[in-house]
Parts: C-alpha cells; sequence; structure tokens
C-alpha cells in the first residue's frame, strides 16, 4: 500500500462517521463516547413517530448537539409503525408532514436538522425498481408528483429548510437521471443528495456509482450536490475496525457524507458502543478516524474496490507535523509505503507509531488500542519511509502515525505474548460449527473466521482448546462469546482436567450477537487444555485470546495524539521516554484525553510534563505534579480527562490499575429506606442477592440511602440496576428494547434525571456512573421515577472523583 503525501484530497471530511438510529434516548449512548467521535450526522424518527418506539430526533437532539453533533436527518415516514409504511395516501401524509415541520421550525436551532421526506421509495409505496417499463414510468410519475408537493410543502411551513433525497434503498441510475431532470425544472432540487449502499458489493461498486452519479448532475445541468449515503454497511460490517475502514476510506476519499445501517437496536452507535459507555473495537476505529487532521492524501491500495481486501485512508497535517494512516481488512503481511515525505516538517528521521484496533464483538469491551511498534526510521534519498507491518488480522484496524524523530530513541511498545484459538478449531463434544457473516450471508452476524460453535447447552456440551504458552504466570483469558439465552448464563472453566470455575456470561442481544468475557487463569509454560463445558443456559463461543499478564493494566497516552482545544504547540526536540513528543499548553490550550476503565473503580494517573498540569474529569479539577501519582475514581468504559496549565510541555498521561475499591462507599439494597410501591425481593443475580423493584410508576416508590463521607466535593455515584423494558412495535425488523428514566436527589437538591439503557435481561446488571456533589458527612441520596417505572437497583457506590 502506498500513501503520497503530496497528493493532497483536500480537507478531512469527518463525513463517514454517521449512524441511523444511533442515538435512542438523551444519555444513551453516553456523552463519552459521544463527544470523542465527533459525528457530523445522524438520522432518527420524527418526534412521536411510531415506527420505533424510541430514536425521537427532538428527544436525542440535545444529548447530540451539546456533544459537538453536525445534524439531524429527520426520516418523515417514520412517523408510521408499519414496515413497510402503510400507504394512507398523500393527503394522510401531508397532515403528518405539517405537524412534524411545524414543531421543528419553531425551534431556534431549526437548521440542524434536514428533512428526508421519502425513505427507499424504490421499494416501498412507488415500486421505482420495477424492471417493467410501464410499471416503472406509472411509479416514477407518482412519486416525482408527490416530491414535488411534499417538498413546496415543508418549504412553505419552514423557509430556507434542507431536504435530502430522493434516498433509494439501491443506486439507480435511471430514476435519479429522471428525478434530478424533474426537480431542476419544477424548482423542487435536494440540498442533499442521498442513496443506500447495503451490500457487500457495495465496497467494490461504490466509486462507479458516485462517478456515475456525478456524470448525471453534469448531463442534466444540476450543481454538484452534497452526497449523503446514509444508510452503509451490513451486520457482518458493523463493529468490526478491519470492515469498516474500507467503508470509511471510500467516502472520505471522494468527500461525502455516511451513516451506518441500523440491523438491531437504537442507542449503540450501529453497534459501536456496549452498554452506554463502554468503547469496542468499532468505537476505537471511528476514534482514530475523529483524529485524522490536516488534508487526507492519496492511498493506492494493493487491490482497489475490491471486497474484503486491505483498504486505507491517510492525512497530513504540517501544523503539527503529523501523517496518519488507517488501513485495514485482511490478513498476513504488507509494507506500507510513505513516500514524499517532506523534510521540511519532518526532516530526515521520523518516529513510526504502529496500533491496532481489534474486534472486540458487539458487546464486548476494548481497552486503549495497544501499541505494537513505536521505532525509528530513516527517510530513504527518495523521500519514502516503509512501515513493515506482519501477522495483520483481517478483523482489525491498525493506525501508523510518522512524526518528526528528535533526540534519543523511543521507549519500545511493551507487547506482551498473546495468542488467539478459534472455538471451530478446537475439539467441539456436543455442539455444531455455524458459518454466518460472510460476503454471501452479509447479513448474518460477524463472528471470528465466519464460524462460531453453538448448540452447547446439553449436559455433554464442551469445548476443549489446546494451548501453549511460553512461560509461567498469569494470563487474561478473553472468551468471545454470544449469550442469547435470556439471562445470565454460565459455563464451567477447567485447565488440564483440574476443578472447574465457574464462568458467568452477561446476555446478549441474541446468541450470534458477540460480547467479550474476560478472566484470569494460572498456567505453566507448555501446552494444556482450557475447557470450556455447559453449565446453565445455553452459551456460543466464537474465539479464545489469551494473554500473558505480568502486572495491572498500563497505558499510556500520548499527549501528541490527545484531542486539542485552543492552539498548542507540538515540541518534538525528544523522542526518548514516554510519548514521541511533547504538546506545549499555554493559557487557554487544552488536551483531551480519553482514558478507558474496565472496571468502575480507582485509578493511579501520572502525567509526564514539564511543569503542574490541571486535570478536569466528571467535574472535578486536580494539580497534578510531574510524575506524582493521583487516585483518580473512573467510570467503567471511556472517561474524558482534559489537561490545562499556564506554561507546560506535556508528553503524557499514564494510566494505571484494575479498579480499586478501596475507599468506595457501597450501599445495598437492604439498606435503603423505601416508600410507596418500592419493596426489596431475593435476587441470585444481583450484587449482594437483593433488588429494589417498584420504583416509580403507579405505585411511586422510593428508595432513600444515606450515605456518610468524610470529605466533600464531586463523587461518582455508580448505580448497579437491571431492566428489561421493551415495546413490540408489531414488526420484528429491529430489536426494540427501550430505556427507563430515573429521578435522582441528593440531599434537598433539585432532582436529576438520569437514563438507564435496556440490560437485554433483568437479571443482568449493569452500571452507570452519574457525577453528584456531596457534602461532608451524611447525605441522602433518593431514587424515584416520575416518567414511570424506573429499573430496578440492586446497590449503588460513591467514590470521591479525586480519592
Amino acid at each position: 500500500m502506498t500513501v503520497d503525501l503530496a497528493a493532497s484530497e483536500g480537507p478531512v471530511l469527518h463525513g463517514a462517521n454517521g449512524a441511523l438510529y444511533g442515538l435512542s434516548d438523551d444519555g444513551v449512548p453516553g456523552d463519552a463516547v459521544l463527544a470523542p467521535l465527533r459525528i457530523t450526522g445522524i438520522s432518527q424518527k420524527p418526534e412521536g413517530g411510531a415506527q420505533h418506539p424510541n430514536g425521537d430526533a427532538l428527544t436525542v437532539a440535545e444529548s447530540f448537539f451539546r456533544n459537538g453533533g453536525g445534524e439531524i436527518n429527520v426520516l418523515l415516514q417514520d412517523v408510521y409503525a408499519q414496515w413497510p409504511y402503510e400507504d394512507l395516501g398523500i393527503d394522510d401524509y401531508l397532515a403528518r408532514v405539517d405537524g412534524i415541520v411545524r414543531e421543528i421550525a419553531a425551534r431556534p436551532d431549526r437548521d440542524r436538522f434536514v428533512y428526508v421526506p421519502f425513505n427507499e421509495p424504490d421499494q416501498i409505496w412507488y415500486r421505482l425498481d420495477a424492471t417493467d417499463p410501464a410499471e416503472y414510468a406509472a411509479g416514477r410519475d407518482r412519486f416525482l408528483r408527490d416530491w414535488r408537493t411534499v417538498h413546496r410543502r415543508i418549504r412553505a411551513l419552514h423557509p430556507g429548510a434542507r431536504i435530502a433525497g430522493p434516498n433509494e434503498a439501491a443506486f439507480h441510475a435511471r430514476l435519479l437521471t429522471d428525478f434530478l431532470a424533474f426537480a431542476r425544472r419544477e424548482d423542487v432540487l435536494p440540498q442533499v443528495m442521498t442513496w443506500h449502499e447495503l451490500d457487500s458489493s457495495s465496497l467494490r461498486d461504490f466509486q462507479a456509482h458516485y462517478d456515475a452519479y456525478r456524470a448525471i448532475e453534469r448531463e442534466v445541468g444540476v450543481p454538484a450536490l452534497t452526497v449523503n449515503i446514509d444508510e452503509y454497511a451490513n451486520r457482518r460490517d458493523l463493529s468490526v475496525p478491519g470492515q469498516l475502514v474500507q467503508w470509511v476510506a471510500m467516502f472520505e476519499r471522494n468527500k461525502v457524507y455516511a451513516q451506518q445501517a441500523y440491523w438491531d437496536a437504537a442507542g449503540n452507535l450501529s453497534g459501536n458502543v456496549v452498554r452506554m459507555n463502554i468503547p469496542n473495537g468499532g468505537w476505537w476505529f471511528f476514534r482514530w478516524y475523529a483524529g485524522l487532521t490536516g488534508d487526507t492524501v492519496r492511498v493506492t491500495p494493493p487491490e482497489p474496490h475490491t471486497v474484503d481486501t486491505l483498504q486505507g485512508l491517510a492525512s497530513l497535517d504540517t501544523g503539527c507535523r503529523q501523517a496518519q494512516v488507517l488501513l485495514g481488512g485482511s490478513t498476513g503481511d504488507a509494507d506500507v509505503v510513505v513516500q514524499n515525505v517532506p523534510r521540511d516538517v519532518f526532516g530526515r528521521t521520523v518516529v513510526a507509531i504502529v496500533a491496532e484496533a481489534g474486534w472486540s464483538g458487539y458487546e464486548g469491551p476494548h481497552a486503549a488500542p495497544r501499541v505494537l511498534a513505536r521505532t525509528r526510521v530513516r527517510v530513504d534519498a527518495d523521500g519514502s519511509v516503509t512501515v513493515p507491518l506482519r501477522g495483520l488480522r483481517r478483523m482489525s484496524a491498525y493506525r501508523i502515525v510518522l512524526v518528526p524523530a528528535g533526540r534519543g530513541t523511543p521507549a519500545p511498545a511493551p507487547v506482551p505474548w498473546s495468542a488467539s484459538y478459534e472455538a471451530e478449531d478446537a475439539a467441539v463434544t456436543g455442539g455444531r460449527v455455524r458459518t454466518h457473516g460472510t460476503v454471501s450471508d452479509a447479513n448474518g452476524y460477524a463472528a471470528s473466521g465466519t464460524r462460531a460453535v453453538e448448540s452447547l447447552g446439553s449436559p455433554g456440551g464442551r469445548v476443549d482448546f489446546t494451548v501453549t504458552v511460553p512461560a509461567d504466570g498469569g494470563h487474561d483469558l478473553a472468551v468471545l462469546y454470544g449469550n442469547g439465552s435470556g439471562g445470565p448464563a454460565t459455563q464451567r472453566l477447567s485447565v488440564d482436567g483440574g476443578a472447574p470455575v465457574t464462568v458467568t456470561y452477561p446476555s446478549t442481544q441474541n446468541a450470534a450477537h458477540g460480547g467479550r468475557k474476560e478472566v484470569r487463569v494460572e498456567l505453566t509454560a507448555g501446552t494444556h487444555v482450557l475447557t470450556l463445558a455447559a453449565g446453565d443456559g445455553e452459551v456460543t463461543l466464537d474465539r479464545l485470546d489469551l494473554t500473558a499478564r505480568s502486572g495491572p493494566p498500563a497505558t499510556a497516552y500520548e499527549a501528541t495524539l490527545a484531542e486539542t482545544a485552543g492552539a498548542p504547540s507540538y515540541d518534538y526536540a525528544s523522542s526518548a521516554g514516554t510519548g514521541t513528543g511533547a504538546l506545549v499548553l499555554g493559557p487557554g490550550d487544552a488536551a483531551v484525553f480519553d482514558v478507558y476503565a474496565p472496571r468502575d473503580g480507582y485509578y493511579t494517573c501520572v502525567t509526564r510534563a514539564s511543569a503542574e498540569v490541571d486535570l478536569a474529569l466528571h467535574g472535578a479539577t486536580v494539580t497534578a505534579a510531574p510524575g506524582r501519582p493521583l487516585r483518580l475514581y473512573l467510570a467503567a468504559g471511556n472517561n474524558r480527562v482534559t489537561a490545562t496549565a499556564g506554561q507546560a510541555a506535556l508528553r503524557a498521561l499514564e494510566v494505571s490499575g484494575d479498579g480499586s475499591e478501596d475507599g468506595v462507599l457501597v450501599l445495598g439494597a437492604g439498606g435503603a429506606e423505601l416508600a410507596g410501591g418500592a419493596r426489596a425481593v431475593d435476587c441470585a443475580h444481583a450484587p449482594g442477592g437483593l433488588r429494589l423493584t417498584g420504583l416509580g410508576g403507579d405505585g411511586a416508590g422510593t428508595a432513600r440511602f444515606r450515605v456518610d463521607v468524610s470529605r466533600p466535593g464531586r463523587h461518582l455515584l455508580v448505580v448497579h440496576y437491571a431492566h428489561d423494558d421493551r415495546r413490540d412495535n408489531g414488526h420484528a425488523y429491529n430489536t426494540d428494547i427501550v430505556s427507563r428514566t430515573a429521578d435522582l436527589s441528593v440531599g434537598g437538591g433539585a432532582p436529576l434525571r438520569a437514563t438507564f439503557k435496556n440490560t437485554w435481561s433483568g437479571d443482568d446488571f449493569w452500571t452507570l456512573a452519574v457525577p453528584v456533589d456531596l457534602a461532608a458527612g451524611v447525605n441522602t441520596v433518593t431514587f424515584t421515577g416520575a416518567d414511570g417505572p424506573a429499573p430496578d437497583i440492586a446497590r449503588i457506590a460513591l467514590g470521591r472523583v479525586v480519592g
């Protein structure tokens, strides 16, 4: 793969990071996973629309916009309940359009909404994909009349409104030619041209579709319109970094906007967010994409426009003196040749940093991507740098960053021993191997190696994995699995036939909707057999990842790769030690780090800087002296840590630990004062064995906890909750889970509304962290539900943000 830094393609658009029904509620997904992605656009239903139980455009607008979101497409036909939409005639539809547009047009932010009058009209209402010429002509003429009618009605109610269409389910040159000619003649052109790319063949054909569309514009005499491919990719692509990079590369190259499809549940950014605040591998790829700055440059892959091959995109920012390459989609080895490296920007030697974002499943947490290599590389006489990549994994994405090499040698990347083992290649007893997520089964769920082992619920069901490790010690064992049994399920894990331990798997959406469960095992050097045998419920096994572990997890977040605000400068005078340079912060400057925590708890944070730096987290601020450890309470998943300084050269923020609960105040359900319809009931799956139910709702149940803290200040209130609220919309096209809300009051303060996503079953307990301010001494924390039933609560935990 070659990257030509001298061949600019224009400023990075970041247009391909959108999602259809990516948000379901205010707070789902959480702010900490929304803000870093700089999402340019989402598509949602009209407020109160009947197509889905949540995802209303105005409901999610506040959280989307406060986290830097761009614009919201409103799918007007999603006001209807049926799929395909019930066809009640244009007059019925116009009456509904009137109400939607009037509500949006009355808002001060109305110009951040784009109206999409029709959704997939080639298949719904008009049959514009008909092969019979007469049938097509009749449908076309009816559609064009209705387009004109609806377009003019929107503009009458909302002058200057932006309108998108025709929004076909697939690219149709015949229709687009007729549509653009008509729309130009009748002065009803859309401002945004939309269609869908929903097949694996799109990875091959999109470029031809795009070029054909631009040719039609020129032929008809229409100025170039903004293009938004407002549904793209299949189930096998979503959440998979190595698949997503193939789609994003072709959209960014053509400077079009694009939004991932909605095949399952709303509120998880099309499969890239676990629970509400936890990144998976797909999220980290989009975080990398958001971090591209400057201009994109030409990338020439080995096989352009070919499905499931090595593809990539790249950027050059001469201001911060960085070149970045994102790539993936194939296995084996590859050399990335970066050409025309400008000497006046990078000098004669660069540092190349290589990192990997792997596939962790749709519901599998993924820590900050591991740095695989950090090396000094001499720029060749022809101005090129070659970065060798060995052992690529097809489902992974990789990032290469080039920066100038200063004095000294960068710290080598600590890469522990690891190995992966496919379940279908192990010894399977009582189960069966199923293939899905292939090119020919594109809407099958992704699976590592496209195969997984299911039907392991019988008493004799088991999979024996033969593994070989090079040294004695503790190992992290990550199991990629699916659990569609309707509640927590278990398997029995044994090593070499020894006494088994129980592994409990949280529910996933279904048996093929992959999650990731981590456990610890102690192994001696040599070959062992790890057995996962049936327990309670049925668990599908996909892959084991085994990684040597010598201590608590530790990650160095390099300041030169952080998100920035203001105008900090970049200093690459020294590449020795932690970090490959320094971000020089002055007044008004900031560096924002996205810090991953595997669980709620305390972690050790150390700044590598030339002077004191202020760190802001969860509404608390603490001054960090260079090299001095701080104890900070992090929420499970992503945490936004902002660094500011009067004047400091910041190299890195180092974070380590497993999430200690030392010093955390934990109060179980049995310690709450209950009123109204609230009650405590036994629950084997709840932490502590009890759950509080009946909060809010018709019984107006409340639970009050008395918490005694020794130090005042900002705390994280971690709520352990569960609920499985769903709304059947009369069709099974999507998984129609819904969220619940609870009102939280601290002392006599105003209640705070918190949103709790569905946990896939009523017996799976997740956590939601809410920042609160507590006074020294006894405080009361009260839960109720003003808008219906609140989730069940097993316990709460409180920790001061700065421990």
